[in-house]
């Protein structure tokens, strides 16, 4: 019994020796915000980029958007073992792997680098330096390990993240108010959950109708995030939320999940509104409908798919009450409704200041 116990107390003293800490919060908020930071400093600001480089004719931009997109995976991975706190080997290692897990992982590719990128660098850790030839082992083991486990793992991950794609077709043939309630708390949450809101728009092709409401959900999460944290983040997280992620409050959603109810209620009001006194339809490009407001990829998408209806004939022009609506949708009455509920949720004690703070 007491060598049991002796050779429980020396892998306790092991994993501390190796900086391993088998946690909740280490994992699920440390890890998982660093996620967001990493998915900020690629895709998102990658797709900045690149629609500013389409819209004001400038390919290099372009350019420049896209080498910034391709490198998610990696960055993902690179910033969830910052926050682990992996030696160098160890964190140079996980570029590959992040590479791997997300490529995989289709829809679900975040989630699949969150959890795979874990498991990757815990092991890679424990490996760290406990050879002569580490320059070797540690990478190989590393790269191995998470390669494993991203060809295990991710395409089941991929696979439960579409998954949500059978309740948003189920959703699309219902009537007008009850299918933009559900399409747009769906899709809106799928956008701050750590998997791609955009990736289940473009498999689904959820255009029209559908994708103005799933265009509805996500600037709900995203402008109603942003403004209701506003005296905590001030006009950096403002812009960081507004433009770029609500996914950023995931860390704060696992703490107090209550800090979600604004957002999500702002979603089922201007989803069904988007259905039917708006009639707010997504005819551009089917990934536009899952990303809101980053980069204003959403709002774009809609005046895209305006053009090609002028050029179809199926619509005239573009007339004054096209823009009201993609005003009112995607940024005023975001910015307007989610802090009257935020406010009501705060009187209620659910939620107090600090809650939201970026890290």
């Amino acid at each position: 019994m007491s060598s049991h116990a002796g050779e429980v107390s020396a892998f306790k003293a092991f994993l501390i020796k190796k900086n391993v800490e088998l946690s909740w919060r280490q994992y699920a908020i440390d890890a998982l915000g660093a996620m967001a930071h990493g998915l900020f400093a690629s895709l998102l600001i990658g797709t900045i980029m690149k629609t500013i480089g389409a819209k004001l004719d400038i390919p290099l931009l372009v350019s420049m958007g896209g080498y910034a997109a391709a490198a998610t995976g990696a960055a993902m991975a690179v910033a969830i073992g910052y926050a682990l706190k992996a030696p160098p080997l160890v964190l140079f290692s996980l570029v590959a792997v992040g590479g791997a897990a997300n490529a995989l992982g289709g829809a679900g590719g975040p989630l699949a680098v969150l959890i795979i990128t874990i498991g990757a660098a815990e092991i890679g850790k424990l490996i760290s330096k406990e050879t002569k030839v580490d320059i070797i082992v540690t990478p190989f083991v590393t790269i191995f390990v998470g390669s494993l486990l991203a060809l295990l793992l991710a395409p089941s991950i991929g696979q439960a993240a579409s998954s949500v794609g059978q309740l948003i077709m189920w959703a699309t043939e219902l009537r007008p108010i009850v299918m933009g309630i559900i399409v747009a708390v769906i899709i809106g949450i799928a956008l701050t959950l750590p998997i791609s809101s955009a990736a289940i728009c473009a498999a689904l092709g959820i255009t029209g109708l559908a994708g103005g409401a799933a265009l509805a959900g996500c600037c709900a999460q995203m402008i109603g995030f942003a403004v209701i944290s506003f005296r905590e983040n001030r006009w950096g997280g403002l812009l960081s939320q507004g433009v770029g992620t609500s996914m950023l409050q995931m860390p704060n959603i696992v703490k107090n999940p209550r800090i979600w109810i604004a957002p999500i209620l702002t979603s089922a009001i201007t989803g069904p509104l988007a259905t039917t006194l708006f009639a707010l339809k997504m005819n551009g490009p089917a990934v536009a409908s899952g990303m809101g407001t980053c980069g204003l990829v959403g709002p774009i998408g809609v005046y895209t798919g305006w053009l090609n209806d002028i050029a179809s004939g199926e619509k005239l022009a573009i007339t004054s009450m096209d823009w009201l609506a993609l005003g009112l949708i995607c940024f005023a009455l975001p910015a307007v409704i989610a802090p009257v509920i935020h406010h009501f949720v705060k009187k209620a004690g659910w939620v107090k200041e600090g809650d939201m703070v970026l890290s």
